[in-house]
């Protein structure tokens, strides 16, 4: 598979200044694609093998991360013996059925959480509706499918409702329409504020490749039947990273302005400070710390991951979730290779499966795949097809793409005919 690699050098470029003023390699909310860095060279990568890397990197990343999430990089450390370096078992060995807090999931492995879970049920919304999708086709076609249709849940060894296995601010989806019958657009109103959202809004990425603003609109409006506040800000800016690394071209401080030209309040502070100190390393090791430092500012959780402050996940203007930024950090820490993006966020520890999905996600649509071992390692363990979701978007986008054309050339013609359009000559 083609990597990109770009002329110029990656790390190191991306300095204060060119993240505080996001400039010309940054997708507008006027603009379709993102602008490819200058001197970038444009592979030919294709929709197909851009959307099969995003996701298999995601469902890899989440494996990988799974193990060691809530733990810091010290005590990452200590446990392994050096820092992670690929598929690892669980954290309490044999006893990961009754050890706590992460009884009675087998994570670790090679096993998929409830990131890729969510993001293959919201890839089977897309494979519903064929179209874009909205709070409404939440409501109409991902709460049924989570409460409806068993599936084999890696973690639990056994079928299940997915239901049964995703965290409680995925649960909220269920519980505030299903039955509490709450109008889908505002139904993310009152849950926790985390990632939850964010963490399987790449699908939206991809059916939006290389236009970030329509995939930020999009993540938006179906974020906001899950999260309000910064969660669903943060669903918005990453669906738009995944259509900016689809731009030929694109690269990892491409992606980031193209964030950073939509995302609003906390969201956009967090990001630019984290990438403004990752711009300063070329390996994760080192990086470690200082991304931490730079995101904990913006991050309402705390020190203590597992005994969250009391003002944790709350609503908030000045607040982002922490999974996004440090992700988008590693990506240019590592120049977007995908290991190193992957293992980066791995070895951060904290909330790492979902910044590891993210990394990946990002890493794959970018042109960097997961290792080929680690995909088959991963596809065995957690009896999953990898290939076909990515194949079936692949699909869904294209005629999402058709019905757009078609909707836009609709539009032009009526208001042309109005004398809207401005005279020519």
């Amino acid at each position: 598979m083609t990597r990109i690699t770009p002329e110029r050098p990656l790390h190191g470029s991306l300095d204060d200044s060119a993240v505080t003023t996001a400039t010309a390699t940054a997708a507008t909310a006027d603009s379709p694609a993102a602008t490819p860095a200058p001197g970038a060279r444009t592979p030919a990568r294709t929709l197909d093998e851009r959307i099969s890397d995003a996701l298999t990197g995601a469902a890899v990343g989440d494996a990988l991360g799974g193990p060691v999430e809530g733990y810091s990089p010290e005590q990452i450390l200590e446990r392994h013996g050096g820092r992670v370096r690929g598929v690892v078992g669980p954290w309490n060995g044999d006893a990961w059925r009754t050890a706590r807090p992460v009884a009675p999931y087998h994570k670790g492995d090679g096993h998929v959480t409830d990131d890729t879970l969510m993001t293959h049920a919201l890839i089977r919304v897309y494979e519903r509706v064929r179209d874009h999708l909205d709070a409404y086709a939440v409501a109409e076609h991902l709460v049924p499918d989570l409460m409806g249709d068993l599936r084999w849940i890696p973690e639990l060894e056994a079928e299940a409702l997915p239901l049964q296995r995703i965290f409680l601010a995925e649960k909220w989806l269920v519980a505030r329409i299903h039955y509490g019958h709450v109008d889908p657009r505002e139904a993310g109103c009152g849950n926790i504020v985390n990632c939850g959202a964010a963490m399987y809004m790449a699908p939206v990425g991809l059916v939006n490749a290389a236009h970030p603003a329509a995939a930020y609109a999009e993540a938006l409006d179906v974020a906001g039947a899950h999260q309000s506040s910064y969660g669903r800000e943060a669903a918005g800016v990453f669906a738009a990273a995944v259509a900016a690394a689809c731009v030929p071209g694109a690269t990892p401080e491409s992606v980031v302005a193209a964030c950073l030209s939509l995302a609003k309040d906390g969201t956009r502070a967090a990001i630019e400070a984290v990438c403004a100190a990752a711009a300063r390393y070329d390996e994760f090791e080192a990086a470690l710390g200082p991304l931490r430092e730079a995101v904990a500012p913006f991050d309402t959780v705390g020190p203590d991951y597992r005994a969250p402050s009391l003002g944790a996940r709350r609503p908030s203007r000045l607040h982002a979730i922490e999974e996004l930024p440090v992700a988008l950090g590693m990506l240019l820490v590592a120049g977007g290779d995908y290991e190193q993006a992957v293992l980066g966020a791995v070895n951060y520890g904290r909330d790492c499966d979902s910044i590891a999905t993210m990394a990946g996600a990002l890493a794959g649509a970018l042109g960097s795949p997961a290792p080929a071992a680690w995909a088959a390692r991963v596809a065995e363990a957690s009896r999953l097809d990898l290939e076909a979701p990515a194949r079936s978007l692949a699909a869904v986008a294209r005629e999402v793409f058709a019905r757009d054309l078609a909707r836009r050339r609709a539009h032009e013609a009526a208001f042309t005919a109005i004398g809207g359009a401005a005279c020519s000559g």
